[in-house]
C-alpha cells in the first residue's frame, strides 16, 4: 500500500523542483496543495493537485485528506514587506494544517524554516544558538517552528539558506542578474562585498528525498547549505562569464545598514546526523541555472 504524502506550496520553486523528483518514487500517492490553480504545462505526472488557500480552515477540512503519513510544508509568503499575510501564511497557515491532518497517523512533518530565525548571531551559525530574528518573516518562521514542536514530536525542521536553480522568479538575487546579463542590459547593484551561502536546489532536493526514506527520524532542527560563504560580487562575475553578457552596474545600489555582511551556516549536524553534504559546485550549478533561464 503507497504512503500518502502531501506537498504544501507545491506550486512554488522549491515546490515543483520537489515535485519533480518524488514522482519517481513508486512508493509514494503524492498530493500538492497550492493557493493558485496550476498551469496545465507545469503539471507533474502522478501528481494530484488541490488548490486551496491554507489560510482558510474550513476549506481545508473540504479539501484535503486528513490521513497523510508525510507532510512536507513549503508554502511561503513570498513578498516579505506584507506583514499581515507574512503572518497568515506562516503560522496561521501552519497551525491549520496542523488541526486538519491527522497527527496520530503522521510519520513525519517537514517543515522549512529559515536562517532568518537566528537574526543576527554571527556565523557560521549552528542549530543551538539562541534565537532572535529582526524581520518579520524571520519572527513568523520562528514561531511556526515553536509551535510545530508543541503540537507534534514526528517533525524535522530544515533551516535553509540561499537556494537557487530553476523555476525561480526573478524577484531573486540570481535569476535577476541572469536576466539581465542574457538581455546584455546594464543593471544596478551593490559593491557586492556582502557574503553568502548558495545552494543548488537538486542539492536541496536530493536531501528531502534522503530524509523521506529513511525509517527513523530524530525531531531536529537542521542547517542547510553549501557551507562555504561567497561574495555577491563573484556570483555577478561568474554569471557574466558564463552568458559573455551584461554590464554590472558596481556600487549604485548602497548596502542598507541594518545588512548582515557574512551570512552562512555551520553543516556539521546535518553532515553527522543525515550523512548529507552538498554535490553540486557553484560554478556548476550557476551553469545549470543560466542553462534553463536561456531556454525559457
Amino acid at each position: 500500500m503507497k504512503n500518502k504524502i502531501l506537498v504544501v506550496g507545491g506550486s512554488g520553486f522549491l515546490g515543483h523542483n520537489l515535485l519533480k523528483k518524488i514522482s519517481l518514487i513508486k512508493n509514494f500517492e503524492i498530493f500538492s496543495l497550492t493557493k493558485s490553480k496550476y498551469q496545465k504545462k507545469k503539471k507533474i505526472k502522478n501528481v494530484k493537485y488541490i488548490s486551496c488557500d491554507i489560510r482558510k480552515l474550513k476549506d481545508l477540512k473540504k479539501k484535503i485528506n486528513k490521513n497523510y503519513e508525510y507532510v512536507i510544508n513549503l508554502s511561503g509568503n513570498i513578498d516579505h514587506k506584507k506583514n499581515n499575510e507574512t503572518f497568515e501564511v506562516h503560522y496561521n497557515g501552519l497551525n491549520n494544517l496542523l488541526k486538519t491532518i491527522n497527527l496520530k497517523k503522521l510519520e513525519l512533518f517537514l517543515q522549512i524554516g529559515s536562517c532568518l530565525e537566528y537574526g543576527r548571531k554571527p556565523s557560521p551559525q549552528k542549530e543551538n544558538f539562541f534565537c532572535k530574528p529582526i524581520s518579520y518573516y524571520g519572527k513568523a518562521k520562528y514561531m511556526a517552528s515553536n509551535l510545530l514542536q508543541k503540537k507534534t514530536t514526528n517533525f524535522i525542521i530544515l533551516r535553509p539558506y540561499q537556494v537557487y536553480g530553476p523555476y525561480q522568479k526573478y524577484d531573486r538575487l540570481i535569476p535577476m542578474v541572469i536576466k539581465s546579463c542574457l538581455k546584455n542590459k546594464n543593471f544596478p547593484c551593490t559593491q557586492g562585498n556582502q557574503e553568502r551561502d548558495f545552494l543548488y536546489v537538486d542539492d536541496f532536493t536530493d536531501l528531502i528525498i534522503k530524509i523521506l526514506k529513511k525509517k527513523k527520524f530524530a525531531n531536529r532542527i537542521f542547517n542547510v547549505g553549501y557551507g562555504k560563504p561567497v561574495k555577491v560580487k563573484k556570483i555577478i562575475n561568474l554569471i557574466l562569464k558564463i552568458t559573455s553578457k551584461g554590464n554590472p552596474l558596481f556600487g549604485n545600489i548602497k548596502m542598507r545598514k541594518d545588512e548582515v555582511k557574512k551570512l552562512y551556516p555551520d553543516l556539521s549536524l546535518i553532515k553527522k546526523e543525515l550523512k548529507w553534504k552538498p554535490k553540486i559546485s557553484l560554478k556548476e550549478g550557476l551553469k545549470r541555472t543560466v542553462a534553463y533561464y536561456a531556454k525559457n
